[in-house]
């Protein structure tokens, strides 16, 4: 076992010499399967050669990042109006797309709704006819309980008629 590989750095160490936080290295083990060790006590710690290794992966992940950069700023400003063009044609199509189900969901709830209004005019009409034939039992049962009671009994099963009150209803 060579020296190098001996010596362990903490977390803190590796803070301070990659000068990254702790998601950046928990980001950068990741990438390099590096797998941090504990000791009997339960303390992190790296060997020397797995910070070389989470190392050079930031050094990586910098030149990305810097390649990024320059090459981003250069390719949206020719195409900025294309993006926004784009930007737009997927804006409208997203509105026809939800407009045109919107429209065929309602459609389907609405399907059956023709028949359901024309029974409802259908019973409105004849629970109005059936209003009015109450109406006509009424009137008649009142004429006929005057006429009833119109008729005076004299005896013998024998009755007079007395003058009906004509109330016209």
């Amino acid at each position: 076992m060579n020296a190098s590989a001996s010596k362990v750095l903490l977390p803190n160490d590796v803070r301070r010499l990659l000068n990254v936080d702790n998601k950046e290295i928990v980001d950068l083990c990741r990438k390099t399967s590096v797998t941090p060790k504990k000791d009997q006590s339960g303390q992190i710690y790296f060997s020397v050669d797995e910070v070389k290794k989470l190392r050079n992966a930031k050094l990586s992940v910098t030149r990305e990042v810097k390649e990024k950069k320059v090459t981003l700023p250069v390719m949206t400003k020719p195409n900025s109006q294309a993006v926004v063009n784009g930007l737009l044609d997927t804006l409208n199509k997203m509105e026809n797309n939800i407009t045109t189900s919107v429209t065929k969901l309602i459609d389907e709830k609405l399907e059956g709704m023709d028949d359901v209004v024309l029974e409802l005019v259908r019973c409105k009409t004849e629970n109005e006819n059936l209003k009015n034939k109450i109406n006509d039992l009424n009137k008649e049962n009142f004429k006929l309980r005057n006429s009833l009671n119109s008729f005076k009994p004299l005896f013998c099963g024998l009755f007079i008629k007395k003058e009906e009150n004509d109330i016209l209803l």
